[in-house]
């Protein structure tokens, strides 16, 4: 069932914009997913965040396992790449952390409720409980020189952008298609102009004069 699923949730996201993802050695259980951030307003933007994710073989009943390639400066993640964020946490309640179940990872939740929970971890960061504590003092303390690491670590991170792949921006990511109206005024002018539609034309007699009713009965009586 985990294949299945994961394939299904594979084929979805690979059509997303703001994530690149590829299977590890054709394995559907490790995947590579880069995330980019499409908020022109984010401090991250313009960024290419590499991450490994590794799923149990009971997914989705068991959470799956997410951690950056390339570590962030950054109060809730590890020096390793891993994240301190509820919906990676075990099923159910958890009284020590106070963290709800609703909070928590469930079989309700997909790949895609991941992702989108890192990103907006990104801009928006939980200071309370660290997993880095220097990033978070910093966050607090000295914004601007925190502004300054994130922004040496998005200049990295452009490093594995795969060769080929294009960056997709937020003018390019939500760009509409414009609806092209082909009626033209001048259409209608044109028609009005020239006398308008055929039918308007069985109206009037060669010479151009209006067929009148005497005419008309003229016309059969010579038939007769």
């Amino acid at each position: 069932m985990a294949e299945k699923i994961l394939m299904n949730e594979y084929k979805a996201l690979a059509k997303e914009t703001w994530t690149n993802i590829s299977l590890v050695n054709e394995n559907i259980f490790e995947w590579n997913a880069a995330l980019i951030v499409l908020n022109p307003d984010s401090a991250y933007y313009g960024g290419y965040f590499q991450a490994r994710l590794t799923f149990p073989r009971n997914y989705p009943f068991e959470p799956p396992d997410f951690r950056f390639t390339r570590p962030l400066w950054h109060p809730n993640i590890y020096p390793d790449g891993r994240l301190c964020i509820s919906i990676l946490h075990q099923p159910g309640e958890d009284m020590m952390s106070g963290e709800l179940a609703g909070e928590r990872w469930s079989p309700v939740q997909r790949v895609e409720s991941v992702l989108i929970s890192v990103l907006s971890l990104l801009d928006d960061a939980e200071v309370s409980s660290p997993a880095n504590v220097d990033a978070g003092v910093m966050l607090r303390k000295d914004p601007e020189a925190y502004k300054q690491k994130v922004k040496l670590d998005k200049e990295a991170s452009k490093q594995d952008i795969p060769a080929g792949f294009e960056m997709p921006t937020h003018e390019s990511a939500f760009k509409k298609e414009e609806k092209v109206d082909t009626f033209s005024w001048s259409d209608s002018e044109a028609e009005d102009d020239f006398g308008g539609s055929d039918s308007d034309e069985d109206m009037f007699d060669n010479d151009g004069g209006e067929i009148t009713d005497g005419e008309a009965e003229e016309g059969e009586e010579d038939e007769d």
